[in-house]
């Protein structure tokens, strides 16, 4: 198994810093300066990632960090292993937008090796989201009914007894997180589950702060890797079974 983390927030992250020191300190030193910098940190972002109709924007900057490490993923894996994707917060409403743009877009993102069918999103088998804010974004369209295919047409064409499996988990305490099955009756169908989980430590289970609990929450992490666990045997059985 190899795994590649996606650091999409680097694109932001020096002008967030900037905009921090302008605003947040001298000559205004205003108040609550950890609950600004939690705002500046997530709602900035969702700001700077909105999508515009013209040029390179921030949008498709974004899209190139997840084009990258799949690329390397699929160098070191294997161009045609299958692809599980964990994602949390905003992370999951640009995961769930670059594999929208992969499976229904015109304009598709750029890809590293057009002939790697992982880059392509063809493998694409698990989805994770924690945390989630995408039934906020919701509110930019008319109808949100169409979620993105987990696992992906291909995979299902290829492995058509291997149903994958998209788990949202979100805590009633996370004002960020929310469930999203109850969005569209086409997300009931495509989300495996809503899982509610109680995730945080003992400081900030019981709060908003947990937002930044789940990935190293056992709740979490532990069917995440059952998932992992059971993807594995069922496509190398799968492959044994051709081979005989």
């Amino acid at each position: 198994m190899v795994i590649k983390p996606v650091w999409w927030a680097s694109v932001f992250a020096e002008r967030e810093e900037e905009l921090k020191q302008k605003l947040v300190g001298a000559p205004y030193n205003l108040r609550y300066t950890e609950l600004r910098e939690f705002m500046i940190h997530y709602l900035a972002d969702a700001v700077a990632y909105h999508p515009l109709e013209s040029g390179d924007q921030n949008y498709e900057a974004v899209h190139r960090t997840i084009s990258k490490q799949l690329n390397r993923l699929s160098t070191e894996a294997g161009a045609d292993a299958p692809l599980c994707v964990i994602s949390h917060s905003l992370g999951s409403v640009i995961a769930s937008n670059f594999f929208y743009d992969l499976q229904y877009a015109r304009r598709k993102p750029e890809i590293v090796n057009p002939d790697s069918a992982l880059e392509r999103g063809d493998t694409l088998s698990l989805f994770y989201s924690c945390g989630s804010t995408l039934p906020l974004w919701s509110l930019r369209y008319a109808t949100f009914d169409k979620p993105i295919q987990v696992p992906s047409k291909d995979f299902s064409a290829k492995y058509p007894d291997i149903p994958g499996e998209w788990i949202n988990f979100y805590d009633k305490d996370d004002v960020l997180g929310y469930p999203l099955k109850s969005v569209h009756p086409e997300y009931d169908k495509a989300v495996s589950e809503d899982r509610d989980v109680n995730v945080g430590t003992l400081i900030d289970s019981w709060n908003p702060l947990c937002h930044n609990g789940y990935l190293t929450s056992s709740k979490v992490i532990t069917p995440i890797a059952e998932g992992l666990h059971n993807l594995w045997q069922q496509v190398n059985v799968n492959a044994m079974t051709v081979h005989k």
